[in-house]
């Protein structure tokens, strides 16, 4: 088991985490649109689309997160066979093998289950109506963006935002065709990144009357 100072732990984590950050604001800028585009072949209600790529990006993370953490549980107890630190040693030494082996996260299963999860959820188009494996490329980087996060300390996560909500400018920025004066959101088009319940990366919201 490598071993590392504090303060080299400290700068591997800064570092890991400004690149993780820059790989969102990515595939919220690029990716995201490239997926607006694949899906505008199936479904030509623009708010439809852009609602199927939220949810898209919110099941991703719970997928990854939940993967994470039977990865790491797997992880520790191999670890702990030749660890001769106490448990908090054993934490870091477990994030940062899972860090550097990226091969251990099972990606296709996540984006397997994240595909299921939209083809059941009440507020999409029915399955025979769109396929939502045309995005599996998207929700692969957004599964293995939000593993790579819980890799961090603290990890990162995306907030969960609920249709009705007041508008807050701190969360969110405002789609350009949002009604500028209504207080409420009408629906998400990107979750907010999030850090201990700080914002690091503002989310889009369309807000209407």
């Amino acid at each position: 088991v490598r071993t590392l100072s504090p303060t080299r732990c400290r700068r591997t984590n800064a570092s890991r985490r400004a690149c993780l950050i820059a790989r969102f604001n990515f595939i919220y800028a690029k990716e995201r649109l490239d997926a607006e585009i694949l899906l505008k072949k199936f479904v030509c209600d623009i708010e439809m689309v852009q609602r199927i790529i939220y949810v898209a990006a919110l099941e991703s993370f719970r997928a990854a997160k939940k993967a994470f953490w039977k990865t790491k549980i797997r992880v520790k107890e191999t670890l702990a066979i030749n660890h001769c630190g106490g448990p908090g040693s054993l934490e870091i030494a477990a994030l940062d093998y899972i860090a550097c082996h990226k091969d251990v996260y099972d990606v296709c299963c996540s984006v397997q289950e994240v595909i299921c999860c939209m083809n059941v959820n009440p507020k999409l188009p029915c399955p025979e109506k769109v396929d939502f494996s045309v995005i599996s490329c998207f929700i692969r980087e957004l599964c293995c963006l939000a593993f790579q996060m819980q890799t961090l300390s603290p990890p990162l996560d995306v907030a969960f935002g609920v249709d009705g909500e007041l508008f807050s400018r701190s969360m969110y920025y405002r789609s350009c065709d949002s009604d500028f004066t209504a207080p409420f959101v009408a629906y998400h088009v990107w979750p907010a990144l999030m850090e201990n319940g700080t914002v690091l990366v503002k989310g889009e919201v369309v807000t209407r009357k």
